[in-house]
């Protein structure tokens, strides 16, 4: 009998329901906490790790062959994935505070709770988070333009590691991670709060998606003269097929179909999607900017456009290291979120679940945005 497989998202779906269901007549547990006190140790000593492991190959894979339509192609991805996020901000500051009662603002986790783990094992990162951006941009860079191949065949061979680590480790304990963190809230009462939340989130999130691809299609329509709903409807194969998928990379072969279709030329598409299937993530950008902005205004955490800002162009090319995994993005996203918001585990959990929840619908938005993109390169290519 074949092994049946689940994604993450039924997953994590089904860890929620548990976690609510069992703390609904259960006590909070000490071993949950114990658990989840080891998981959030190693995923604070692996994040560096993960940092650098994704981010070096990635930039240094940029940088080869680098032309003007390559430096086009990425500024107009960045450009698209930083002007999401901030839109997702200003939309958040407007409408959250609305959505989210600022009386009843409480501790989200089972911090508040007087229960500690049986026992706590430290597990220092070799180092901090900015530390592991600084070398990844310095090494990514330096890769770009050194003709050795050593030091590459090291980075590439570290993010195979890293990769086979967060497909093996960090996704498969992800569910159990979240089980718990649902599991201890229901228990101290304050899991309904949260996802009476959770749910009014997703909706304007989702909203925000479809407005930010009519944005860039009306955009792209204006700059190519082409219909830009007429493009749209070309572009739902692409859509619905990342849907299904959550995954760019494996939605390549029809976001190129389509493109094509658009009008664009073979060469200009064949070199736009591959790159912005990697390094545009603006539906990405969207949902993380709007649910940690989300997370803050729940727990009552002080915040100032300044901040969110350099949260908003660091994640921009941070999220070029999102390995081609379900999550990846929020996982490349961790630590940015630690160093420059603050964010613990425990909430680090929390963006996870809000995350993944929508993750298919953002990567829809991602691959559907590139064809607005490689629209506006091939009439520059001109």
């Amino acid at each position: 009998m074949k092994k049946l497989k689940l994604g993450l998202l039924p997953r994590v779906v089904i860890a929620i329901i548990i976690g609510v269901a069992l703390g609904s007549f259960l006590p909070e547990s000490r071993l949950l906490l114990t658990f989840n006190d080891l998981f959030s140790q190693f995923l604070g000593f692996f994040i560096p790790i993960l940092i650098v492991g994704l981010v070096i190959p990635s930039i240094a894979d940029i940088g080869l062959g680098a032309g003007r339509m390559l430096a086009f192609t990425a500024l107009l991805a960045y450009s698209s994935t930083v002007v999401a996020g901030f839109i997702s901000y200003f939309t958040g500051a407007t409408i959250f505070p609305s959505l989210i009662d600022g009386s009843a603002i409480q501790q989200l986790t089972s911090q508040s709770s007087s229960l500690t783990p049986y026992f706590s094992i430290q597990i220092p990162p070799l180092m901090d988070v900015m530390t592991a951006l600084v070398i990844a941009f310095l090494f990514g860079l330096g890769l770009a333009y050194v003709k050795g191949d050593k030091l590459r065949q090291i980075a590439y061979e570290l993010r195979d590691v890293v990769v086979m680590t967060i497909d093996n480790v960090v996704i498969p304990l992800l569910p159990i991670f979240i089980f718990c963190i649902f599991y201890n809230m229901t228990a101290s009462g304050e899991v309904f709060r949260v996802m009476n939340v959770f749910v009014k989130i997703i909706a304007v999130i989702f909203v925000l998606h479809v407005l930010w691809l009519v944005v860039l299609y009306v955009v792209a329509g204006a700059i190519a003269g082409k219909n830009p709903f007429k493009m749209l409807k070309t572009m739902l194969p692409a859509y619905f097929t990342a849907l299904g998928t959550q995954s760019s990379a494996a939605t390549i072969p029809i976001t190129l179909a389509q493109v094509k279709k658009m009008g664009v030329s073979e060469d200009v598409a064949g070199f736009v999607v591959p790159l912005c299937a990697t390094i545009h993530l603006s539906g990405s950008m969207l949902k993380i900017v709007a649910c940690a902005l989300a997370l803050m205004m729940m727990q009552g955490i002080e915040y100032d456009f300044a901040q969110v800002a350099g949260f908003i162009f660091m994640l921009g090319i941070t999220m070029v290291a999102a390995p081609g995994v379900p999550g990846g993005a929020i996982m490349a996203a961790l630590g940015v979120l630690t160093t420059m918001l603050g964010f613990s585990p425990s909430d680090q959990a929390l963006m996870i679940s809000l995350y993944i929840a929508m993750d298919s619908f953002g990567t829809a938005c991602n691959v559907a945005g590139d064809g607005a993109l490689a629209l506006i390169v091939n009439r520059f290519k001109r």
